[in-house]
């Protein structure tokens, strides 16, 4: 990386995007074409460079200095007012020069130029040009002055090698690790005799104490002849190092001569085996680091380097054949014992500290397993034992606290601080993010380009490559942390504290909220916004967006549906903000069309219209030049995109997945050279939007979806799709409609335009999808395809034999379905081909092949499939024979459908999971002891698992599934298998569930439904660790047993038993049920008892159809409750123990009112005045909703009413004042009346904010 670039400011590359557009020759040409004064654009061109040249001073003082940060403010506020004037010239010249029908010269545009529009432009240009020179003016005052890029002074004392002593938690796996790395001396074919052990990681992680305590390890000290610790933090001086480690290894060091101190180094080290470690390197100058270890390369072999850095560049370039090791974060357990520590917590249990100790815990969940912040925020509280002190640090920012006192934010600024100045912006961006939000890299990197922070692309890259460029740095620095396992996930997110980084960085131009409303606090300087919700309708907080009219980002993430018309909503969006670069209104659920006024936002780049209801577009959307990613995705009702798009030159990223009903492409889309990602293209008859159009596309890249092909006349017009050209795409997918089977005659046709739609070889993936021919061209199974991993075919009734899909060495996914027509597999190699078939498939799947009948095996079981994983042959009723005999990496076998096929278990000792349904010829002589997980349904194969389990039980069998088994079997032993951890039982009425008192500590989850009618009595005792009961339709089930805490049970479904009369006598004592529900236990007349003590954690309660329950627990419910659901229980609606349910928040009442009129009846008792949300569904007889019994519902809220077909009234003066959302759903008469407004209802709902009729706002 370039020097002078590395901790550069943040600013320094706006000012270089401002300077570009300056130099752009659309826009010099544009101004002096049109004679605006030359010395306006020099003199912004000199505030400009006279900027730049004290930014570096200016971001160091900000810190510090108030005044300077308040100055950096204001010209970043300049920066971007005048970044949008430039790019409305930029675009006005560009649309204006692509309009030009007659004249070919600039001044024809001159008479039209200095209209109001143009003549406004320029006396903005020359408002800004003064303010930022007055900005200028005022470096003096605040004495900035140039510097070159500055190194960052230590947040932190330099480290030594003295360790913790034993005050290190959670780690001692990780020092395990270390130390075996550096204790192993190598093999005899290693070159290099030294050894780099590079440890990575974020900031604050542990990376240094992690060092410091195998440095210190008395393995090592014994191992090592000699020992050396450097901090090298920022300054990779290779002359100060140096000289640090001769004064370490006891050499001669007084000397500032590098070639005598080497010499010196290397006779020293010259045939000992030494560790030197060097903490916080930052370098990435792969020079300066050869000159460094040059004499260290003289030492014995199995000497190590041991390297600290927060950089995975760094890393690359020292590692060597050992590897590096990453360093994770700690577990909530062990961050909290590093808290403590630093806290001097006592281990007494006074109540004092218990409060103290949940305050903490709270706390260290901030800290997101950085051991640095829990040490330093336990630090903070060292001693304090004042509750209002950690409540505070609790709720603070951590920004907030002072940073003399904190080390986290400095220890994590100093990485932002060494970012390059263009990696800083994308950085800080994605504080729009909210926390812990599992962003997409390709959905960043688009935002990154529409918002210009990617800088040119050069040495013919494109942007995308650009901004994966600066992502994979980004990651690589530790600010981005993939989620899932592999490098195959493109999710990722950031921490929690390196999220609070971006956001005080980001300051008053992004604002991250989660409902944007009224109460929004929203600056005038404010350019990027994101929420997840609008708390109320934007017609009604019209001056959000006016105080905010300069935003650049309008972005929904995560939205939730809210019942606003949003179609008025966007045109108020659009009126205002002109400046907008990205406008999102993904999930905008019922947003199905899109003003005329979309065209007016010319600065616009990224519009995300995923998951709305848009039917059409506007045809002035085609306006928007600037336009490079559309996204339409998942759009269902979308039929048509406007005519005009090959207007949009710069798009670059059309999605239009999962768009069912759009009908064709619009025309000319060749003329969209630019575009790099098209999801799916619709061929049309007609010429200029059929398959010919995508001939010039070739520089897409990702994947590509073609339907219609039907559409397709013959192999000369395939041909002119050049797919063959197409050598970026990575998946490609062919379809043909369900409806086009049987309109076609000639089947070589078919495979002649298939064969002309051959693709390139670097291909990925490839799925076809209804294709008619009888037989595929060669291309398909060419082993030349050797990056392809994955291929579906499906779908192809007409396909009587395979392609030689064997040969295809990379393939590791096939999935083969609906291929009506084919009875054979595996004759397809004939005897010829010798080898190994399917070298490097690891998932075969076989679906819905209702003629197939024979699957041929090679007579060498070992010549195919030798590293299958998982194999599913499912809906194949003809399927006769077996499966191949060998299969030594099997883990999964899904068996399905399959009446004649004799299934009995190939030969492989990795099977972890093994379903079978509905096989009558299935055969289990024996289980492999590896299997985890059964899932068995049918008679014949439950009476084999269970006659094989009495012989050998698999030691590892933790998930048991039986279904739809009418034979009397029982457990071997009358006893569960001990490693069991969830077993569900459906539909087997005669299995006897086990009776023995045995404790069974393993499972978790039971289930028993439609089963074991011989069950009386549940013991649950003998389930301590339960955490999930679901027990439905156990006819003869009388009660549970319950003599101890059942202390994981977390819920309790129980549905369908007529003779369960009772929960247990003295209660059940359940301390972590959070989720009670009961249903159609038509004698059982109350919950359990004691609940307000015995279920402290109970949430949510269900009841339905228990109509002799007449009352709830005896003793009240517990204070936890929140959420109750009561349906057909009339008598329990009478029970006055539900007026003193204060705690409530949430009521259903369903079917609950036969042949009752009005609501609330006065024979039931009063709702609990707590409720924000009262529902009332399928109340048959309901007439009136009276009003006046539920004003004293003083919290309520939201009022939903649905499936009451007879309710037409309501009684009293009005519904409460506080409902701010009313829904009526399938209630046709109120609803009549109130869309129009009738005197007698509207009144008593006018005031309500939210209004819904049948998922509609009005």
């Amino acid at each position: 990386m370039d020097a002078a670039a590395v901790g550069g400011a943040f600013l320094s590359a706006f000012l270089q995007v401002l300077l570009d557009r300056l130099a752009s020759p659309q826009l010099v040409n544009f101004i002096y074409g049109n004679k605006v004064d030359a010395k306006l654009i020099q003199r912004l061109k000199n505030t400009l460079y006279a900027v730049e040249a004290v930014l570096n001073d200016a971001e160091l003082k900000q810190i510090k200095d108030s005044a300077v940060n308040n100055w950096l403010d204001d010209l970043k506020d300049a920066l971007y007012i005048a970044d949008d004037i430039l790019d409305h010239i930029s675009t006005k010249a560009a649309t204006t020069h692509k309009n030009k029908e007659v004249s070919t010269t600039a001044s024809s545009y001159l008479s039209r130029f200095f209209n109001f529009e143009e003549r406004d432009m320029v006396r903005k240009l020359e408002d800004i040009v003064t303010r930022l020179e007055s900005i200028l003016n005022l470096k003096g005052i605040l004495r900035l002055q140039h510097i070159a890029t500055h190194h960052h002074s230590s947040w932190r004392t330099p480290s030594t090698s003295l360790d913790h002593g034993s005050n290190i938690f959670g780690r001692d796996k990780d020092i395990e690790n270390i130390l075996k790395l550096l204790l192993h001396d190598g093999d005899d074919v290693d070159s290099d005799k030294i050894s780099v052990i590079p440890i990575v990681g974020m900031g604050g992680v542990g990376k240094t104490t992690l060092a410091q305590s195998v440095y210190n390890h008395d393995t090592i000290k014994q191992k090592f002849n000699v020992q050396a610790w450097v901090c090298v933090s920022d300054d990779f001086d290779v002359l100060k190092i140096t000289k640090t480690i001769a004064e370490e290894v006891r050499s001669a060091c007084n000397t500032n001569n590098l070639n005598i101190l080497q010499q010196e180094l290397k006779d020293k080290l010259t045939g000992k085996k030494f560790l030197i470690a060097l903490d916080d390197v930052w370098t990435e100058d792969y020079d300066s680091w050869n000159s460094l270890i040059k004499p260290l390369r003289c030492g014995a072999k199995g000497s190590k380097i041991l390297v600290t850095t927060r950089i995975q560049k760094v890393v690359s370039m020292v590692q060597t054949s050992q590897g590096f090791y990453s360093l994770e974060q700690l577990s909530n357990d062990d961050c909290w014992s590093v808290f403590a520590n630093h806290a001097c917590l006592s281990p007494e249990e006074s109540a004092q500290n218990m409060d103290l100790e949940k305050i903490g815990k709270e706390i260290v969940r901030k800290c997101k397993g950085l051991p640095l912040a829990a040490q330093s925020l336990g630090g903070l509280l060292r001693r304090k034992r004042d509750i209002g002190d950690w409540n505070n640090i609790l709720n603070s920012n951590i920004w907030e606290i002072d940073e003399k006192e904190s080390k986290i934010i400095p220890a994590l600024r100093i990485s932002y601080h060494y970012l390059p100045p263009y990696l800083k912006r994308c950085f800080v961006y994605c504080s729009l993010y909210p926390k812990d939000y599992e962003f997409d890299a390709d959905d960043l990197i688009l935002l990154w380009m529409a918002e210009d922070l990617l800088q040119p692309p050069k040495n013919g890259k494109t942007l995308e490559e650009v901004g994966y460029e600066y992502f994979n740095d980004l990651a690589s620095r530790s600010f981005f942390q993939r989620v899932g396992s592999g490098n195959r996930s493109q999710h990722f997110v950031m921490h929690d504290l390196v999220h609070d980084l971006a956001t005080l960085i980001g300051a008053k131009f992004y604002l991250r909220t989660e409902e944007l409303g009224k109460e929004t606090k929203i600056d005038n300087k404010t350019r990027h916004l994101s929420f997840n919700n609008l708390s109320e309708s934007v017609a009604d907080n019209f001056e959000i967006f006016d105080r905010a009219k300069h935003l650049r980002t309008v972005l929904t993430i995560g939205f939730r549906h809210t019942a606003f018309n949003h179609e008025k909503e966007l045109c108020i969006i659009l009126l205002n903000l002109k400046c907008l670069r990205v406008l999102s209104f993904q999930r905008y659920k019922y947003l199905n069309a899109l003003p005329d006024s979309i065209g007016e936002l010319i600065h616009l780049r990224y519009l995300d219209l995923s998951h709305t209801t848009i039917k059409t577009l506007p045809e002035s959307l085609c306006n928007l030049y600037n336009l490079q990613t559309f996204k339409l995705c998942h759009c269902y009702q979308l039929t048509k995109l406007p005519n005009g798009m090959q207007k949009l030159v710069n798009l670059r990223y059309l999605d239009i997945r999962s768009t069912p009903m759009l009908e064709d492409m619009p025309r000319e889309m060749s003329k969209l050279n630019h575009l790099q990602h098209l999801s799916c293209f619709v061929v049309d008859k007609h010429k200029e939007k059929g398959i010919k159009e995508l001939g010039t596309l070739s520089n897409l890249h990702g994947s590509l979806s073609i339907s219609k092909l039907e559409n397709v006349n013959n192999n000369i017009e395939a041909s002119q799709a050049k797919i063959m050209d197409k050598k970026y795409l990575e998946e490609l997918s062919f379809e043909w409609s369900h409806n086009a089977k049987d309109q076609f005659t000639n089947s070589q046709s078919e495979m002649d335009i298939l064969d002309k739609l051959q693709p390139a070889k670097n291909l990925k993936k490839v799925c076809i999808c209804g294709y008619r021919g009888t037989r595929f061209p060669e291309w398909v199974g060419d082993p030349s395809y050797q990056n392809l991993t994955e291929l579906y075919l499906s779908d192809c009734d007409n396909c009587c034999i395979l392609p030689p899909l064997g040969q295809l060495r990379s393939l590791k996914e096939l999935r083969i379905s609906e291929m009506s027509m084919l009875q054979t597999i595996g004759s397809e190699y004939g005897d010829s081909f010798s080898g190994i078939l399917f070298p490097s498939l690891e998932y075969l799947e076989f679906v819905d092949m209702p003629c197939w009948e024979v699957w041929h095996h090679p007579h060498d079981s070992n010549a195919y499939f030798p590293v299958l994983k998982s194999l599913v042959i499912r809906g194949c009723p003809l399927l006769r024979g077996y499966l191949p005999s060998h299969l030594p990496a099997l883990e999964t076998i899904q068996i399905e459908d399959c009446d004649k096929l004799a299934f009995s278990l190939p030969r492989a000792l990795a099977i972890r999971k093994l379903v079978i349904r509905e096989n009558n010829k299935v055969v289990l002589r024996e289980l492999p002891l590896s299997l985890e997980e059964i899932e068995i349904h049918g008679r014949e194969a439950t009476e084999s698992f269970f006659e094989v389990i009495a012989i050998t039980l698999p030691i590892s069998l933790k998930i048991v599934s039986i279904e739809n088994c009418s034979s009397a079997i029982s457990f071997p032993g009358d006893c569960l298998p001990a490693s069991l951890k969830t077993l569900s039982i459906l539909n087997c009425k005669s299995l006897d569930f086990p009776k023995k008192n045995q404790q069974h500590e393993s499972l978790q989850s039971l289930s028993i439904d439609s089963s074991c009618y011989s069950l009386t009595t549940l013991p649950l005792e003998t389930f301590p660790n339960l955490s999930s009961l679901k027990i439905d339709q156990c006819e003869n089930l009388e009660c549970v047993s319950v003599p101890k805490t059942l202390q994981n049970l977390n819920e309790f479904f129980i549905s369908n038993c007529p003779k369960f009369v009772s929960f247990p006598r003295e209660g059940l004592s359940a301390p972590k049920l959070t989720s009670l529900f009961v249903s159609k236990c038509v004698n059982l007349k109350s919950l359990p008892c004691h609940a307000n003590t015995l279920l402290p954690k109970l949430e949510y309660l269900s009841i339905w159809d228990c109509p002799e329950m007449e009352t709830f627990c005896e003793g009240g419910m517990p204070p936890s409750l929140r959420i109750l659901d009561i349906k057909k229980c009339e008598k329990l609606m009478r029970s006055p123990s539900l007026s003193l349910m204060d705690m409530l928040t949430h009521l259903t009442i369903e079917d609950v009112c036969d042949g009752v009129e009005s609501f609330p009846n006065k024979d039931f008792a009063l709702l609990p005045p707590s409720l924000t949300s009262l529902t009332l569904c399928n109340m048959s007889s309901l007439n009136t909703l009276d009003c006046t019994e539920l004003l004293h519902l003083t919290s309520l809220q939201h009022l939903a009413i649905l499936t009451c077909s007879k309710l037409e009234n309501m009684a009293g003066e009005r519904l409460p004042a506080t409902l701010t959302q009313l829904e009526i759903i399938k209630c046709p008469l109120l609803e009549e009346r109130c869309r129009m407004k009738h005197p007698q209802i509207w009144p008593k709902i006018s005031h309500i904010q939210r209004i819904v009729f049948d998922f509609e706002w009005i």
